[in-house]
């Protein structure tokens, strides 16, 4: 006999992160952080926490232009534990304003987005005199798109990776459907969360575009890009945001 399968947890707000501001070197920096807590598994490519694991927090932090230090992934620590948070997470950086982000939900899943533009260019572009070696290279340069999404289900690694290909694939989308003429930027990066299965829970194999996960997860990613996406033609458009984003948090 099949075992009953509970419901989906499917409440929006699974993504109540905070605007927090903090002061470095005199310059006022806000940061985005989504305290999770336990019951999560993440996929993601962020320099602190990336990989697939359990993870209980979410750190998106604004650095200065022209950020400089080869120790990003300790820095993000620190200001998670000056925010209160420890243990495992993820933290991610831009130099854009992450006052000016976009949020969106479709049918359980919610996206967050911060978006700068001004490095942007194609992915697989023309090979101009060979790659930088990583260590000479800014972590944070003005143009990074970064997209945290949630998921109220339970998802197998292999979905979890087919996550973060179609959050991609609808970022993608929300660029050009702005009007740019790019596939984001040499910074971005992805965090896709989802929930650790409980007892008899359904744990999902496929988040692809067509599945009905992936395609609510592609949905929202879409939304919450093309919400923090400035026009083209916007003077703003380093910071991350040219129109009103669904949602916004307060500074606090």
């Amino acid at each position: 006999m099949t075992a009953p399968v509970p419901p989906p947890r499917t409440a929006t707000g699974l993504l109540p992160a905070r605007c927090l501001i903090r002061t470095e070197e005199g310059e006022r920096l806000p940061a985005l952080l989504w305290a999770a807590g336990p019951g999560w598994r993440m996929i993601s490519s962020a320099v602190l926490g990336g990989g697939i694991g359990e993870r209980a927090w979410v750190l998106n932090a604004q650095v200065a232009h022209g950020y400089r230090r080869r120790d990003p992934d300790r820095h993000l620590a620190r200001l998670a534990a000056g925010f209160g948070v420890g243990g495992p997470g993820v933290g991610l950086m831009t130099a854009a304003d992450v006052s000016r982000n976009g949020q969106a939900h479709d049918g359980g899943a919610e996206a967050l987005a911060t978006v700068g533009l001004t490095v942007r260019g194609w992915a697989a572009a023309a090979d101009e005199g060979g790659v930088a070696d990583e260590g000479s290279v800014a972590f944070a340069p003005p143009g990074t798109v970064n997209v945290v999404a949630a998921l109220p289900v339970a998802l197998t690694d292999a979905a979890l990776v087919n996550a973060v290909a179609t959050a991609t694939e609808a970022k993608v989308q929300a660029l050009l459907d702005a009007g740019y003429d790019c596939s984001g930027t040499p910074t971005d990066a992805v965090c896709v969360a989802a929930r650790i299965p409980r007892p008899g829970e359904e744990v999902h194999p496929f988040a692809g575009p067509r599945s009905p996960w992936g395609a609510r997860l592609a949905r929202a990613v879409h939304r919450a890009v093309a919400a923090a996406t400035p026009p083209p033609w916007d003077g703003r458009r380093s910071g991350g945001a040219g129109r009103p984003a669904e949602a916004a948090w307060p500074a606090v």
